[in-house]
């Protein structure tokens, strides 16, 4: 089998810890540095560096000498290319999710072909079967793939990331290997990653703020990046006609990602309009308020009449009504009118997507 790069089992570099917020329950990362923070280990020669060979026989999070050698090729393939720890840990919760971290010669429920430590399917992506049944090189192919696939994989939760880069009939599949991945990564390397176990649905975003952390103008970010549909006019996906876009789509982390409360007010809706979007308005005072759409019943976490706080979590992100597609779409509106939340919350000193 290909391997890593040699030497005792290290960690390259300092790794901050990152806070968890037990308000919020979201890691708050700020700054021009909130990319690097989420994904704390990046750049050349501060990732993780483990050599496969330098495996002790112990076991962690319920996994043997042989799942965590085949682990470690994973983190290894990732420092190969330059991945920080939090690619590292996606690529090794992938692989338990895949094969619990075991080098199987067949395929899974997928198709027959599906091998190796990612269950890869036989086509040019993946290499040949030799390449397949490689950990480090069937990881080095994940990563790569990754890379091309999910280009802004810093902004969703890392079960997404997985499910972009090879698929899976349930995208929130990988979820339950979070910790387990962080556990791993943590004690092969002894090192604190910030990577918190819990935190699953950890995304990142860059700007002054990111979601649940309430800026200094007492306003915060309502959902996770990136913006996937701006406000304006434009031809609706659903109904095929010409009409005002009033708010902005934001991504969320996927399905179920949580929304926070914009600003301090009083929830006066909680529901479904006409079209069947489920939606969630608080009014703010001063003639202000702000929506949230799509949500499915389940994941409108308020009531009319609650008093919320900016950054509480009211809801959880949903494709319901007139919508393609989990995301959140979010509407400010102004004495009865809808405005531009991109100008309107950069004005508040948040910036969205």
């Amino acid at each position: 089998m290909a391997g890593g790069k040699s030497g005792a089992i290290v960690a390259a570099g300092a790794v901050p810890v990152l806070a968890l917020s037990t308000v919020f329950s979201i890691l708050l990362v700020g700054g021009a540095d909130a990319s690097a923070a989420c994904n704390p280990a990046t750049g050349s020669g501060t990732s993780i560096t483990l050599d496969p060979g330098s495996v002790p026989e112990t076991e962690i999070a319920g996994y043997d000498h042989e799942q965590l050698v085949n682990a470690a090729h994973i983190i290894a393939a990732g420092k190969a290319l330059d991945l920080g720890v939090r690619d590292q840990t996606i690529g090794v919760m992938t692989a338990m999710g895949e094969s619990s971290l075991r080098v199987i010669d067949y395929g899974d429920a997928v198709g027959p072909d599906s091998r190796g430590l990612f269950q890869q399917r036989a086509n040019g992506a993946w290499g040949s079967y030799e390449d397949r049944m490689d950990p480090y090189i069937s990881a080095t192919n994940f990563f790569k793939a990754m890379i091309g696939n999910v280009p802004d994989r810093e902004s969703l939760e890392p079960t997404i990331v997985a499910h972009r880069t090879q698929r899976n009939a349930d995208p929130f599949h990988y979820t339950k290997y979070w910790d387990g991945a962080v556990a791993v990564v943590e004690g092969l390397s002894g090192v604190d990653t910030g990577l918190n176990a819990g935190t699953g649905g950890q995304v990142c975003s860059g700007g002054t703020t990111v979601p649940g952390e309430v800026s200094a103008t007492g306003w915060a970010v309502p959902a996770a990046g990136p913006i996937v549909s701006v406000y304006g006019m434009r031809r609706h996906p659903i109904d095929k006609v010409w009409r005002l876009h009033s708010g902005v789509d934001l991504n969320g982390g996927g399905c179920d990602g949580p929304i926070w409360a914009a600003q301090d007010g009083v929830v006066t809706f909680t529901g479904f309009d006409r079209n069947g979007n489920g939606t969630i308005t608080v009014d703010h005072g001063g003639g202000v308020q702000t929506s949230y759409l799509h949500e499915y019943a389940s994941g409108i976490l308020v009531r009319e009449g609650d008093q919320v706080k900016a950054g509480d979590q009211i809801g959880r992100v949903g494709s319901s009504g007139q919508s393609t597609g989990c995301h959140l779409h979010f509407s400010v509106i102004v004495d009865g009118s809808p405005t531009d939340p991109v100008p309107f919350m950069n004005d508040m000193g948040i910036q969205l997507g």
